[in-house]
Order: C-alpha cells, then sequence, then structure tokens
C-alpha cells in the first residue's frame, strides 16, 4: 500500500495457496491468498531476489497496477527505494534477516528482472549513503533497513533500530540538502496487540490499528501532535500533491496529506 495504495492479485492461485470460508464465512483454512484473489500474507515474488526454498509455482507473478514510482517517473521526478542487504539478496547470498517480501517495487513487471528500471531504481542501502555524500540524492527517497535493523519484536530489538534511524536522520541533517527535506519514519506495526481506539472502516482494507509516524523536517511543526487521521496512503498522496501527479486509487486520492503537521501550505 505504500506503493500503489493496493493489494496484489492472483486470480488463479493454487488452490493450496488460497484461504478457504465456509460457508458462513468463518475462516477453515489460512492461505497466503483469499478466495477472491487478492495476497495478503506473506509470498514472495518470482522476480529476483526469493528464497532458494520457494517453489516456483508458489512465487506471485509480476503485478501491473501503477505505482508512485511510475508516477514519479512519468513526471520526471528522480527516485529510489533504498534496501538494507539488497545487494547481497540479489547476488545470491542474502542477510539471514533480509525480507524478501518487503521489497515492494519487486512485485511489478516494471521492475521485474532485466528491466532497467529495476537496476536504476531499486538500490542498497550503502547507495543512499553514498548519493547523500555525493549530492546525487533523489527527490523521494524510501529507506527499508534490513531486519536486524527494523525494530520488529523476536528477531531484533527497538534499541538497535531506532539508533539506526537515528544514523540515518542524522546524516541527512548534516548534510547540504537538510534545509530541503521532510523526513517521514513510518511504522506497519503497532508494537502491540491492542488498542484502544477502534479503527475507521473505509474498506475492506482498512485502516487497521494505529501505528507511529514521525516527520523530521525544517518545515515541520516543532512538538506538535497531530491528530488528523492519516493512513499509510497519506505518504502517497503528499508526493502527489507535491509534485502534482495522478492518485493511484481511491484510497490515496481521498487520504488526508499530512500538510497539517507541516509549516508550509499546499
Amino acid at each position: 500500500w505504500l506503493i500503489c495504495a493496493c493489494t496484489p492479485v492472483w486470480r488463479d492461485a493454487p488452490a493450496d495457496q488460497r484461504a478457504e470460508l465456509d460457508a458462513n464465512g468463518f475462516l477453515t483454512r489460512d492461505g497466503r491468498v483469499t478466495p477472491d484473489g487478492f495476497v495478503v500474507n506473506t509470498s514472495f515474488t518470482v522476480n529476483t531476489p526469493h528464497p532458494v526454498i520457494a517453489e516456483a509455482r508458489t512465487l506471485v507473478p509480476n503485478q501491473t497496477m501503477p505505482t508512485i514510482g511510475d508516477r514519479l517517473s512519468e513526471a520526471g521526478v528522480s527516485w529510489a527505494w533504498y534496501s538494507g542487504g539488497w545487494r547481497d539478496a540479489l547476488a545470491g547470498r542474502p542477510d539471514p534477516l533480509f525480507q524478501f517480501h518487503h521489497q515492494p517495487f519487486a512485485f511489478f513487471a516494471n521492475y521485474a528482472d532485466g528491466m532497467a528500471a529495476k537496476a536504476q531504481h531499486l538500490r542498497d542501502e550503502e547507495d543512499f549513503f553514498r548519493d547523500l555524500a555525493a549530492g546525487r540524492l533523489p527527490a523521494v527517497s524510501f529507506i527499508k533497513p534490513v531486519g536486524a535493523d527494523n525494530e520488529h519484536p523476536s528477531y531484533t530489538n527497538p534499541l538497535r533500530g531506532q539508533a539506526h534511524a537515528d544514523k540515518i536522520v542524522r546524516a541527512i541533517m548534516n548534510s547540504p540538502v537538510w534545509s530541503d527535506v521532510l523526513i517521514i519514519a513510518a511504522y506497519d506495526e503497532n508494537g502491540g496487540r491492542w488498542d484502544h481506539v477502534a479503527p475507521p472502516v473505509v474498506d475492506r482494507w482498512g485502516p487497521g490499528t494505529r501505528v507511529p509516524a514521525i516527520i523530521i523536517s525544517p518545515f515541520a511543526k516543532r512538538g506538535f501532535i497531530d491528530h488528523t487521521r492519516y493512513d499509510t496512503t497519506s505518504i502517497l498522496r503528499l508526493i502527489e500533491r507535491r509534485w502534482r501527479l495522478q492518485p493511484l486509487s481511491t484510497r490515496d486520492a481521498s487520504a488526508a496529506d499530512l500538510s497539517n503537521a507541516l509549516t508550509i501550505g499546499r
């Protein structure tokens, strides 16, 4: 949803990959794919990288919906997705905590194996620091740390992830681009099992429970807690409004764009 405001589809997924419901609509068997063909649980792309043990018939076929990367490229706006451990994973020696299913652009036909856009836009996190130091950071950058640095419970810890985020933020703040930067630190989970505020119901895809988001920028309102209702697609909406891009779906088209947390107008 962070890149396309959509759920991947696999209409002809093998039967053993699909969830099953009983006559009353209750789940009788979980699966990677819903009965009507949407990929909702951990899955891997047909493109590289994916786990060597993954059976070919279980790999999700290339998606063809538009992404925010497509919109940016069409508008001539530079962008990149920087992923921790990406280079080693492509070379067939993935970090033990490299998350193949956290590489969303790799699931799309425009960034499939052999496509020039894959090499141009899907980069290693180390390239982010090199590009920043060399003054060639793209206009829009996504950074996805390797598993050990993502604060996830059980296989890493919050302190290591926070130290890594601090490293990224300080590198940007100490660079010449800081005066023009907006950093959004976003999460895909809330770190717990319960929230006393029930999520709103927009469609079958959510939104879900509340998750943290932190804005770090010369343009951020200082000491400000924003109570505007946002969701992941609000990040897309902000990018779309900044560069006058067409929305990707009805969800990002109707999302609030984070501008209430900023000192600059739309």
